[in-house]
């Protein structure tokens, strides 16, 4: 797949978040000659621990939308969803359950 992953464009406004003002991330090509961008893993933790003290709504949009980037880089291969659904971490199982759906073609 060559192709940007879904979003990608957008997850530089929501990783934005992360870094002090005036910084920015960078989108990067992948050799596969893919464009990702940078910053979403930690952006996703970030939003991870945003959810598990009761945020929804906007944050699971933005945890939705990495779902394609991390699957792209290989995250859900080192940690498949399997392991983001056990335990009792709930925005963890989130992230798992979106990643299982989209890589089952749900």
């Amino acid at each position: 797949m060559s192709d940007a992953p879904t979003h990608t464009a957008d997850l530089a406004g929501i990783n934005h978040k992360i870094v002090a003002d005036g910084e920015s991330l960078p989108a990067v090509r992948l050799k596969d000659g893919s464009t990702v961008q940078t910053g979403t893993v930690a952006t996703m933790l970030h939003n991870i621990g945003l959810y598990n003290a009761g945020e929804r709504g906007e944050v699971e949009r933005q945890l939705e939308l990495a779902v394609p980037t991390l699957i792209k880089v290989g995250l859900f291969e080192l940690f498949p969803p399997s392991e983001w659904l056990a335990g009792d971490n709930p925005g963890r199982r989130f992230v798992g359950l979106k990643a299982r759906a989209l890589l089952d073609g749900a």
